[in-house]
């Protein structure tokens, strides 16, 4: 742990499996106490964090908070949860030379960062301050390939919220209803994470987001096959460049994971997932989408592919496809059908 540590008044337990196992949901009391440290300069890190390497690769619980969070939206606070410790990196106090800071760390395949829903973060850092995330597991993905595995189906927009995944017996079982209480307050004043000093709502919502990601990505970890662990590597990096659209198309973005030797042997080789973004000409938007979202949700439904629209956010020209070359390039064919109706 870095020597410029910040001292703490505000503590918060951090569930992590036992190793022979604990079964959820979970039950805080039996944890221990860990210290929330508010960071303003890069000293309060660990320096393992700040300096990535083979020798001590790292696990860490990432999230991010802002002002309508997105590629203008501003990074407010980025939360970072250790084993025993969680950090609220403060972009406000600390601004970019802060932020730079974290950058090894962010884009380092030594240290993987466990999000739920990493779209809007990558796309600020990427935009923001040059940072291309990456090396993410992405429980939000790994909550849809687990439900594959396991034979069930979803919906084309049944995206599973962080909210329902922690009260998802076989992951936490918790409630976590603090958390509709700052969504309320972000509804009113979109700026609620820019104002300083942080109150202790802002402490506590901001760690609650993080703390309980490392015990999620254990109990996940036990129920991904080779296949899926292989397209969760592959997804995250996906939704990683999504919204951070480029004119070299992510040509300065590391390789997309390749698929591993064990799986190319088994004789059901997988197909490769890719992104396309296509571009929707003025006007057309409209089209596409459909009254109350029925033709976009007709175009889900005939690809087994993620579609995703920049929405109020943005970009609002810009339509992203992720999935299998197969399915993007018929999602592709239909969108761009819809286009000429």
């Amino acid at each position: 742990m870095s020597s410029g540590t910040p001292s703490s008044d505000h503590h918060t337990c951090i569930p992590l499996p036992a190793k022979s196992g604990i079964s959820s949901p979970i039950n805080e009391a039996d944890f221990p106490q860990a210290p929330i440290y508010i960071v303003t300069h890069a000293s309060q890190l660990p320096s393992a964090f700040l300096e990535p390497c083979v020798d001590s690769q790292l696990i860490i619980g990432f999230d991010c908070e802002g002002a309508d969070l997105c590629r203008t939206g501003a990074l407010c606070v980025m939360q970072l949860a250790f084993k025993d410790a969680i950090y609220l990196v403060d972009a406000i106090e600390g601004g970019e030379l802060l932020i730079q800071a974290c950058k090894p760390a962010l884009e380092s395949s030594y240290v993987k960062k466990v999000v739920h829903d990493c779209k809007r973060d990558s796309e600020a850092l990427y935009f923001q301050f040059g940072i291309k995330l990456q090396n993410v597991m992405d429980t939000q993905i790994a909550y849809t390939l687990i439900e594959e595995q396991e034979g069930r189906k979803r919906s084309p927009d049944d995206y599973i919220s962080f909210v329902s995944l922690l009260a998802d017996p076989r992951y936490c079982g918790i409630s976590y209803h603090e958390k509709q209480e700052v969504r309320n307050l972000l509804r009113k004043d979109p700026a609620f994470w820019s104002y300083r000093p942080l109150t202790e709502m802002m402490i506590r919502g901001a760690a609650d987001d993080v703390r309980f990601l490392l015990y999620i990505y254990h109990k996940m970890m036990e129920k991904l096959n080779e296949q899926s662990l292989w397209q969760l590597e592959v997804r995250g990096a996906l939704y990683c460049r999504c919204f951070c659209i480029s004119d070299n198309d992510f040509a300065d973005w590391p390789a997309l994971p390749s698929i591993p030797d064990n799986l190319l042997t088994e004789g059901n080789v997988p197909e490769g997932e890719i992104l396309s973004v296509i571009s929707v000409p003025f006007g057309k938007m409209g089209r596409i989408i459909g009254r109350r979202g029925a033709s976009i949700l007709s175009i889900k439904q005939c690809c087994n592919a993620e579609i995703l629209i920049g929405g109020d956010k943005g970009p609002p020209d810009k339509i992203f496809v992720i999935g299998s070359v197969k399915e993007v390039r018929k999602a592709e064919a239909i969108i761009r059908g819809r286009m000429l109706d």
